[in-house]
């Protein structure tokens, strides 16, 4: 019996990311006929007649794909049964209709998990020390330190309050030890166990949460329920000297109530945001100038370095399919239609 193939059509700058030497190792390892594709394609109108030449099992593919025809034959011995995505949402690359059929489909899942917590504390350290303003101010007014009236504080010895307690806050855990806090998180459908093995105290409410706590990080996965579920009330119960960070989703929080919040807080609360209810943020924002917000353009995933993570993640899952096994990160239907 012939190898299955698999076909990795990447980018050069993909290829190098996503596969430095030492992952390549490891995906040649697999029983799989690799066929690479350069991309972007000469022709992008010849992508239907690549597939078809080569016929692969899997495909191991990242930003540059182009979308999957949406009546292409998938899910049989002979077919396209498994694609092996490096990023997050694939809706720009895989129709519904051939999820339905059986095209099993993975994203980058827990692999980007430690580098998105991460960023994480940079904007807690940013927030507290206010560095965003600085670094505008030093660069764009001359700005300098004014002896007793300038406010910068510490993380040491704070409350962090967790929106949402999955494998992202997991990984904030052992970052934020050192700085001797208390953490607390709110997550109702997540086992007391799990809040045991961290050694987190369970919130229970959003408003105890938010009112009881020196630090919020948003954290909350975005569903229907979730729309705004963070609104102005809980913004403006955030302690005096607080501070609320965003890197989950954008449209769990109310946007305009947060801009009303950060305009009447601005000296007493700091804002740092990597996520937005429109994306990439309009240059007319409001959030935009507002000294007391820190923004990121959504870079909280994978670094470039760590790309090389979300493919050992996907190697270990092409293995799992060669034997058969249950996938890792499998995007089912209802995943799907809540993805942004």
């Amino acid at each position: 019996m012939s190898s299955p193939v698999l076909l990795i059509p990447l980018t050069s700058e993909e290829g190098k990311d996503f596969l430095p030497p030492a992952v390549q190792n490891k995906l040649n390892s697999l029983p799989f006929r690799q066929v690479s594709l350069p991309l972007p394609l000469a022709d992008p109108t010849s992508w239907r007649s690549v597939l078809e030449k080569h016929r692969p099992e899997a495909l191991l593919c990242a930003w540059g794909c182009p979308p999957l025809p949406d009546d292409l034959p998938v899910g049989q011995p002979g077919q396209l049964r498994y694609v092996a995505y490096l990023a997050g949402s694939v809706k720009k690359l895989v129709p519904r209709k051939l999820i339905e059929n059986g095209l099993l489909v993975t994203n980058w899942g827990n692999a980007i998990s430690r580098t998105i917590s991460e960023c994480g504390l940079l904007l807690i350290l940013t927030a507290m020390r206010r560095s965003g303003y600085w670094n505008v101010a030093m660069h764009r007014d001359g700005a300098w330190k004014d002896g007793m009236k300038t406010v910068t504080q510490s993380l040491f010895c704070r409350s962090i309050g967790l929106h949402g307690f999955g494998a992202i806050a997991q990984e904030m855990i052992p970052l934020l030890r050192p700085f001797d806090v208390s953490i607390s998180a709110f997550s109702p459908s997540v086992p007391d166990a799990v809040f045991q093995k961290y050694g987190v105290t369970r919130s229970t409410s959003l408003e105890h949460l938010f009112s009881q706590h020196d630090i919020i990080v948003e954290l909350a996965p975005y569903t229907e329920k979730n729309h705004h579920i963070v609104t102005e009330k809980l913004l403006r119960s955030i302690r005096p000297g607080g501070a609320f960070i965003n890197i989950g989703r954008g449209a769990v929080v109310d946007e305009a109530a947060l801009i009303r919040v950060a305009r009447d807080r601005a000296d007493d609360l700091q804002i740092g945001l990597d996520v937005y209810e429109t994306e990439p943020l309009p240059k007319d924002s409001p959030l935009r100038g507002i000294p007391n917000i820190a923004l990121l353009p959504h870079i909280a995933g994978p670094t470039k370095d760590r790309r090389q993570d979300t493919a050992s993640f996907a190697i270990e899952n092409l293995q799992r399919f060669l034997q058969g096994k249950p996938l890792e990160s499998l995007i089912t239907l209802e995943i799907f239609d809540r993805a942004t």
